[in-house]
């Protein structure tokens, strides 16, 4: 191998190194990012839960009223 082969090379595997490092910040601000979602997601499924059960329980005492008219 010639000392230019070599040298490329070499090149290929710092740009290589470079981009695994890249990758794996990315993977992991990504995976944050993921776990934040999921995290907000619950929030909101336990919000519309909640408010989903007061408009059922409005819509009972709506039908409840109408009976006793």
């Amino acid at each position: 191998m010639s000392v230019n082969e070599l040298t490329a090379l070499e090149q290929q595997v710092d740009d290589l190194l470079n981009r695994l490092d890249q990758l794996k910040r990315e993977n992991s601000s990504l995976r944050e990012s993921q776990s934040s979602l999921m995290s907000e997601r619950s929030q909101l499924v336990d919000k519309t839960e909640k408010a989903r059960s007061r408009v059922e329980a409005i819509i009972t005492r709506l039908k409840a009223m109408e009976i006793d008219v």
